[in-house]
């Protein structure tokens, strides 16, 4: 039997659940917005007491103790772990659920006691492989794109089907390519051009070894976020998060550029639609795959018409999507994880907040392609109105300066997308950097 938490207030069988703890150190692994999201709703938890996080930002020092560890060092994490008497572990980035930080936990004496919030790798396929994803969407009857997947001894047989296909063409690097693995080309000799890179000359080094061609789906993306004990789900806040670094939907791919929840155009039918046609038999073929999984499941959707197909499993949140859809989840998250990592998700109702919730990247001048760093931060204690998410942060002789790509979040709620992004916008003025940039036009397409 599967069952979902309902949208109602607290009950009873809640308040009985959450009685049995006490307050406990949390770690949250990862430097990126999505994690000091996650860190700023720990806080909020009067269950929690301390809050660490590997190897964390700016942002999330203000708020919790950064470890300077990577979040590949499983031994320094477990040393971590066990001087600070952690109790609970969030995973934020796919990279170390791939490598198998869960079995790294369940295979200790001493950790498979922790708490720990993400799959084991086996699970984590869903993301670490696309063609594993695409069998187990086959597997399940999931609505997904036509597809063959193709190695570097098969590419005269991904030529012909290539030529089978329509333009454009999808090309997918079959292993975790930093989200720059995914080709989308009009012409058929550009896309054998580029399969023959990704397959032949490492374009995408080992991610690359095989490929995944798809049929291409004409249509509008969106996310759903779903928890998961194993045995029963919670269906979060929908979200639409805008990926080109050009306004109009132009440029490069990049990690994100900002996101809405909830999606207007994700009507309570179509949303009916990803329940029972995808998020009922994921968690159905988790289970009957001998696949366990606590934790989040990021579905990629496109709605093509009006019915939903799957682009892409993540087996985390996504970012800059877990800026917007953290904040309109009125519950206590620490209760919520909780309920997952003790198989009691049943026994949670989830509260959202109705207003909308946007989101704007503020990037360093020259991303996704080469960019400066160490540039100084101005007027963030001037932001009264939005909340700012650090995504690539730190401290330097006392003042806030860039680190990576993606610098900052900014966060509004509104009574509609406009309202939320004219409040982002307006709170990003008060903020300076050198060569900063940002997308003037989200929303553009709803």
């Amino acid at each position: 039997m599967i069952f979902k938490g309902k949208p109602t207030v607290t009950s009873t069988k809640e308040v009985n659940f959450v009685k049995q703890f006490i307050k406990m150190n949390i770690l949250i692994i990862g430097s990126g917005g999505r994690e000091h999201t996650f860190a700023w709703k720990m806080k909020q938890s009067p269950y929690a007491e301390k809050i660490f996080v590997i190897p964390g930002n700016a942002g999330t020092a203000s708020i919790a103790i950064n470890l300077n560890l990577d979040v590949l060092d499983f031994e320094g994490i477990k040393k971590a772990v066990i001087q600070n008497a952690i109790e609970l572990v969030i995973v934020g980035p796919e990279v170390p659920l791939v490598e198998g930080l869960r079995d790294f936990f369940e295979n200790d004496k001493i950790l498979k006691f922790v708490r720990f919030i993400g799959p084991a790798a086996a699970a984590a396929q869903l993301e670490g492989s696309k063609e594993f994803a695409k069998h187990f969407m086959s597997r399940q009857n999931i609505p997904t794109a036509a597809y063959q997947s193709f190695d570097k001894t098969q590419l005269p047989a991904a030529f012909a089907f290539l030529e089978s296909l329509q333009p454009p063409y999808v090309l997918k690097a079959d292993g975790l390519a930093a989200g720059k693995g995914v080709l989308i080309l009009d012409d058929i000799n550009e896309a054998k051009q580029e399969l023959r890179a990704i397959l032949l000359d490492a374009k995408f080094g080992k991610a690359g070894q095989k490929v995944v061609i798809e049929e291409f789906l004409n249509g509008i993306e969106l996310s759903v976020f779903v928890l998961s004990d194993g045995e029963h789900y919670m269906i979060l806040p929908s979200a639409k998060d805008y990926k080109r670094i050009g306004e109009g939907d132009t440029g490069l791919n990049t990690g994100g550029m900002g996101a809405v929840s909830p999606v207007p155009f994700a009507t309570a039918d179509f949303l009916n639609k990803v329940e029972k046609r995808i998020v009922i038999p994921t968690i159905k073929g988790l289970k009957e795959q001998n696949l366990p999984y606590k934790g989040f499941i990021f579905i990629g959707l496109m709605k093509v018409g009006d019915d939903p197909y799957v682009i892409e499993y993540n087996v985390r949140m996504g970012d800059p999507e877990t800026e917007v859809v953290i904040p309109r989840i009125e519950n206590d998250f620490l209760k919520l994880l909780l309920a997952v990592s003790d198989g009691q998700l049943h026994k949670m109702d989830l509260r959202i907040n109705p207003q909308t919730a946007a989101t704007v990247v503020v990037v360093s001048g020259g991303y996704p392609e080469a960019y400066e760093k160490h540039k100084t931060i101005s007027g963030l204690e001037n932001v009264t109105d939005s909340l700012v998410f650090h995504a690539g942060t730190a401290f330097k002789d006392g003042a806030v300066v860039s680190t990576g790509g993606r610098v900052l979040a900014v966060t509004a709620l509104g009574n509609d997308h406009k309202e939320a992004l004219k409040k982002a916008y307006t709170s990003i003025d008060k903020i300076a950097f050198d060569k900063m940039y940002f997308r003037k036009d989200l929303g553009f397409d709803l």
